[in-house]
């Protein structure tokens, strides 16, 4: 490596050794802490001993067994327990953490998390530092830096959204190709609806890109063909008990719920989608689902045309997956450790603020916004400065006065959404002669071709 890649390599490993350190500390009791994973890892648990985990409370009753405790102290925490909200397809990959004892799997499965984004985070700026090396490398420690979230809960977003980014690099950089498959096909088995619509830009690209997809797509589905045999055996009546969870999950008061009222509606884990900005004028699940499905829609629907329309081309891939990665986050329901998606809006901010003018300012504005309301330490401070304000809902400058203060995320995330694909559509005409995108590799449109 060279002298200047090694020294963003420790950058990297600086910045998230920051949130690490601070994210261990973090929960008001050491039953509480590493609760996401601690959830998903008894659910496993749970399975490995033949009982069905979507049963309600039966991997609380299995924590409950093997900590020799007999009630729970945080009340997130019994509720992670209670409702397993997981597809069967993400126990392939955390199987072999639960058959470890809680030490060893959980400590394992920081080293994983931080391994795989200090890795995606590298490679993105690797991928932009010809373009704008001291913007691309602020905002990915920044990123990196604010993730502390993500390491106190333990999350599989860390892993899920990390391999995603990892694959993304393999596939344009026509390197370790095979290993981009497995990463992606591991993201769409554990969270499908962060790295969905990543996988499906691949499939829309063409070329031996769309040959990438369908591998990824087989890959996961012998990965998840044995997995759900496996619980169907153990748990004949997973779909209805999933579903069921599902729907308790997203009670008012209950941790899916976008509300402002939710457990987590006021904390540095509060919901992020669109869905958690409309609740506060409609609080009227049929109607704020209804109005984000018609905004996102109408969004992937001209990212869709666009995609299909346009030749691949180094500078539209990138800009391509900057436009998704907000829209992915503003869909459905996710949280600010899904939003370390936005590494994919780097390349793409690089690439415009190599070009100069009017427009690298907005693209830099725009993805410093989206990253740093996202990032934990100012979403804690959001908390505090907001929770003595007692905001009045009952006029609609009352409704946008707590929108803009308390649920500023994701607005951003729309006004990024909105402007990548904007520059993503525009850009019809050949790349720019400055070659400032041409450098960024991807295999040209004559190999895609003979492909």
């Amino acid at each position: 490596m060279k002298r200047a890649q090694l020294i963003r390599l420790a950058l990297v490993l600086l910045a998230c050794g920051i949130s690490i350190l601070w994210g261990s500390s973090l929960g008001p009791t050491p039953h509480s802490k590493m609760a996401d994973f601690k959830g998903i890892y008894y659910d496993t648990r749970c399975l490995l001993q033949h009982r069905d985990p979507y049963k309600e409370s039966e991997p609380l009753r299995v924590y409950q067994e093997e900590e020799g405790w007999s009630s729970l102290d945080v009340y997130e925490l019994q509720q992670i327990l209670m409702l397993d909200v997981y597809l069967p397809t993400a126990y392939v990959f955390i199987a072999p953490f639960a058959m470890l004892p809680w030490g060893p799997a959980s400590l394992l499965w920081i080293i994983v998390t931080a391994g795989s984004l200090a890795l995606a985070s590298f490679l993105m700026w690797d991928v932009s530092a010809n373009h704008a090396l001291v913007v691309s490398g602020g905002l990915i420690c920044f990123l990196l830096a604010n993730s502390e979230i993500m390491f106190g809960t333990g999350n599989p977003a860390g892993i899920v959204v990390s391999l995603c980014v990892v694959a993304v690099w393999c596939f344009l950089n026509d390197w370790f190709v095979p290993a981009g498959i497995l990463c992606l096909a591991i993201s769409l088995t554990i969270k499908p609806h962060d790295a969905g619509l990543v996988w499906l830009y691949f499939l829309l690209a063409g070329g031996v890109y769309r040959k990438h997809a369908l591998q990824t797509l087989a890959l996961t589905v012998a990965l998840s063909l044995p997995t759900i045999l496996w619980v169907t055996h153990a748990a004949p009546n997973w779909m209805q008990e999933l579903h069921s969870n599902l729907v308790a999950a997203s009670a008012p008061g209950w941790l899916s719920d976008p509300r402002l009222d939710s457990i987590t509606g006021n904390t540095c884990s509060m919901v992020i989608d669109l869905q958690s900005a409309l609740s506060v004028f409609w609080n009227d699940p049929r109607i704020y689902n209804l109005l984000t499905g018609l905004i996102c829609g109408t969004l992937l629907l001209v990212w869709l045309v666009r995609t299909l329309r346009l030749r691949l081309s180094p500078e539209r891939a990138w800009l391509a997956l900057a436009s998704i990665a907000p829209l992915t986050i503003l869909v459905n329901y996710h949280r600010p450790y899904d939003a370390k998606l936005l590494l994919l809006t780097i390349p793409a901010c690089a690439i415009l603020w190599a070009e100069g003018g009017f427009m690298k300012w907005i693209a830099l504005v725009m993805s410093a916004s989206g990253i740093v309301l996202t990032g934990d330490i100012p979403l804690a401070m959001l908390q505090i400065f907001t929770r003595n304000l007692h905001l009045s809902t009952a006029e609609l400058s009352g409704e946008m006065l707590t929108v803009v203060l308390r649920r500023p995320m994701p607005l951003i995330l729309l006004a990024m959404a909105i402007f990548y694909l904007w520059v993503y559509v525009r850009r019809t005409a050949p790349d720019a002669k400055s070659g400032s995108a041409q450098s960024i590799p991807v295999r040209s449109e004559s190999t895609l071709k003979a492909d």
